[in-house]
């Protein structure tokens, strides 16, 4: 058991006589809310109403410790360059406090993992340089042909399946599976395990992809921190066995420098191995999955956006690619801290408080993107705010963008014609989501 003084998250300093604005009470329920971003439109009039009336909202939604809502483009750039000061350590996600409570209860920290995303500078760093050159431009693009090759099976399995599927869950969510599983050098037969943990991580609030298959109405927090916690475990157990195969017989492969990384001359600790593993295996795929489908999605819903990436699929897949991350923005938020007062358009963040960074609303925000409601798969330039900002920018950028653009080149260069066939169906999730199902028709 932990010491009695960590048995609780610290609470969230804050000015006693701060009070939430009009715009703010009647909406901060609505963005923790993991059915309201499973409904796109609600979710962008929530977020449309904070940038226009209270663009840095202080935020006490029910259930959770408060947090400042920064809902536009240029104060999540500001505050995510600034990584000594606004950091993740301490809060890098919204979770019940109820969870909190019952992680810090159980380890003394606030996180169950030691990932990239909950780790600062200077571990944050030396952790992300172990792999680095894996996922930097010039070693993504040696890629290319490989990650072409598995575009291409999965267009022929998308023919073999006879003018109809579900795209996003036949074909989208492999797609990427197999590209990072590759990179890993997890063997294709352990693949649908991979995905399944995944999606018991990320899609933890939602009842059809959680471990137990309940709601949040009908699931208690314990229970829910219960599952993810199993989840781990089963990744835990795969992953160590994976370190000791790749010390006794290295390989080249991710899997192998994370198995045998060294910072400061030791080896990496046990939790941050495993951490490393599970973000890579996870955040790997899920993320660009969800932009694959969603792109689709859009196109789908817009003939004319759809015809001309049909009539010019090598000469919009660029475009599209980064339009598509940025209509569908996978990754919802982080969280930082502040560790002095800040000002900010106005207001003073103190010492201690929380702040929430809504990258769907940057990159919704009308001051940075032309009619920025609309899916334009041409949209040039593009200030997407997706992969984030600053020292925490996404590790595997490049790697996505590649996997993404050469899926629509050879999508959109064979098929003929493509429709929805019913209904789509997106994840409830406040943290990382996209769509579920995009039943789909086609010719080839």
């Amino acid at each position: 058991m932990a010491d009695t003084a960590l048995a609780t998250p610290p609470e969230t300093k804050m000015d006693p006589g701060r009070t939430m604005s009009a715009a703010a009470a009647a909406t901060c329920n609505q963005i923790v809310d993991p059915a309201v971003y499973a409904n796109q439109p609600v979710l962008d009039a929530a977020f449309a109403r904070l940038r226009a009336e209270d663009p840095l909202a202080w935020c006490e939604p029910e259930h959770f410790r408060p947090f400042w809502a920064v809902t536009k483009h240029a104060d999540i750039m500001e505050i995510s360059r600034q990584n000594q000061l606004f950091t993740n350590g301490e809060r890098e996600m919204l979770s019940y406090r109820q969870a909190e409570e019952g992680v810090y209860a159980q380890f003394g920290q606030p996180h169950l993992l030691k990932t990239l995303v909950q780790l600062d500078d200077p571990l944050h760093f030396k952790l992300r340089h172990l792999t680095q050159e894996w996922f930097m431009p010039q070693n993504v693009k040696k890629r290319e042909d490989g990650v072409r090759a598995i575009a291409k099976q999965f267009v022929d399995r998308m023919e073999d399946l006879g003018g109809e599927c579900d795209f996003q869950r036949d074909i989208a969510l492999h797609y990427p599976l197999r590209v990072i599983m590759q990179i890993l050098g997890v063997p294709e037969s352990d693949e649908p395990m991979m995905l399944k943990l995944t999606q018991e991580i990320f899609g933890a609030q939602d009842e059809d992809l959680n471990r137990n298959k309940k709601s949040l109405e009908d699931r208690d927090v314990e229970g829910g921190l219960a599952s993810i916690q199993a989840t781990l475990a089963e990744f835990f157990m795969y992953f160590t066995a994976i370190t000791a195969d790749r010390r006794a017989n290295p390989r080249d492969d991710v899997s192998t420098v994370i198995a045998n990384g060294m910072v400061d001359g030791e080896p990496i600790g046990q939790l941050e191995a495993m951490s490393y593993y599970i973000i890579t295996a996870a955040a790997g795929h899920d993320t660009t999955s969800a932009s694959t489908g969603g792109g689709v999605l859009a196109m789908l819903q817009d003939p004319a956006q759809l015809n001309k990436m049909i009539d010019d699929p090598k000469g919009m897949a660029r475009t599209a690619v980064d339009e598509a991350i940025r209509w569908t923005t996978p990754v919802k938020h982080f969280m930082r801290t502040a560790h002095a007062d800040y000002d900010l358009r106005g207001k003073t963040v103190k010492e201690g408080e929380s702040l929430l960074l809504c990258y769907p609303s940057g990159n919704r925000d009308e001051d940075v993107f032309e009619d920025p409601f609309k899916f334009r798969v041409d949209r040039s330039p593009n200030k997407l705010i997706s992969f984030g900002h600053g020292g925490h920018m996404c590790l595997g950028m490049h790697l996505a963008r590649l996997e993404m653009q050469i899926i629509y080149e050879e999508l959109f260069s064979r098929i003929k014609s493509i429709e929805l066939a019913g209904d789509p169906t997106f994840i409830k999730a406040n943290f990382v989501g996209g769509p579920k199902s995009i039943p789909v028709r086609y010719k080839f």
